[in-house]
């Protein structure tokens, strides 16, 4: 079989999992860059399998449609909002979700990826590191002041396990914590030492307003407009969720408006972010590119259980698919060895 690594960022697929296990199974070939749908349309042309590594690449109804060849696919999570497991099951495209046997001390330890790199956008914009970094190289010294955290309010949009752990390094930084979601209750806030508040009140008074929730409909734009306008001249938003539950196009007018005093983003709406993109020019924003997964730990466990997958599956060894009537479409009654 012809196989294809995608979206492999950081160089780290081959060395994360065992992957000579495929040898005289699969020939592989791993894409580092990102591949719009046109291009992956042809470069992926030939290949019977996909690794794909979370939200990356879109696996769309376009992409199945287009490469018949393709017969399995390998995705990390059980429920991607790139995904359409119906055009997937159609074109006879299997989808492996590998097994996720992570212990407990494992998990626990993974979980603070994220929020690690959420107070550390934090950090970046309240003190201006990026800015400071850049004035210094370029030869300048001081040339603003920065926001202290202790005594200041630290808002989060969303209170689940990211939440918790960014409130806690709330607290340590002495900040009041308070916080905002749908189905918060005042029991759940209260035992995380948070003060349950309402949604208007969240953004009106967060100095600091941090987004710990999952995409839906009902998160979609949840940050619009009318929610910026509530918040402080001088707040900071914060935003390693999903780019899609901030009004882009809001953030981008109250940035250049000076109604918001800035804002740290692992996450866009289009992703890779548009080299065009206003928020890239934007002086108190920093970006970083949708990293706060991306660990070599956290890298590998994804990584690890894919090779024993694909062997599975081309020996016609059992294998756990979310959509097991796609392997009764004709192209897998035979493999290729």
């Amino acid at each position: 079989m012809k196989l294809a690594i995608l979206d492999d960022y950081a160089g780290v697929a081959l060395s994360s999992a065992e992957w000579h296990t495929l040898e005289g199974v699969a020939d592989i070939v791993v894409f580092r860059e990102h591949m719009p749908l046109d291009q992956a349309v042809t470069r992926l042309a030939g290949f019977d399998v996909l690794c794909a590594m979370r939200e990356r690449m879109p696996l769309s109804a376009e992409l199945f449609a287009a490469l018949p060849k393709l017969k399995l696919v390998t995705i990390v999570g059980k429920s991607l909002a790139n995904l359409d497991i119906a055009a997937a099951t159609a074109n006879g495209v299997a989808l492996v979700h590998p097994a996720e046997d992570l212990n407990e001390p494992q998990r626990d330890r993974f979980v603070h990826a994220t929020p690690e790199l959420a107070w550390g956008l934090v950090l970046s914009v309240a003190r201006n590191i990026p800015i400071e970094d850049r004035n210094l190289r370029r030869g300048g010294w001081q040339s603003r002041t920065g926001m202290m955290l202790a005594g200041h309010t630290l808002g989060l949009l969303g209170l689940g396990n990211t939440g918790r752990i960014v409130a806690r390094y709330g607290q340590a930084f002495g900040m009041k914590v308070i916080a905002w979601s749908q189905n918060l209750s005042v029991e759940r806030a209260t035992a995380a030492g948070v003060a349950a508040v309402d949604r208007a009140s969240l953004f009106a008074d967060s100095d600091i307003l941090s987004i710990h929730l999952q995409l839906s409909e009902r998160t979609r734009h949840l940050v619009g407009a009318k929610e910026i306008a509530l918040m402080k001249r001088d707040a900071i938003l914060v935003n390693t969720s999903r780019g899609a539950i901030v009004d882009e196009a809001a953030l981008v007018a109250a940035l250049e408006e000076g109604r918001l005093g800035g804002a740290g983003l692992d996450v866009f709406e289009t992703e890779p972010i548009p080299a065009d993109h206003p928020l890239l020019r934007l002086p108190k924003v920093t970006l970083t590119p949708h990293v706060g997964y991306s660990t070599p730990q956290i890298l590998a466990s994804f990584y690890r259980d894919m090779p024993e997958a694909i062997v599975a599956y081309a020996r016609d060894a059992p294998i756990r698919v979310l959509n097991p009537i796609a392997l009764k479409h004709p192209k897998h009654a035979r493999k290729c060895r």
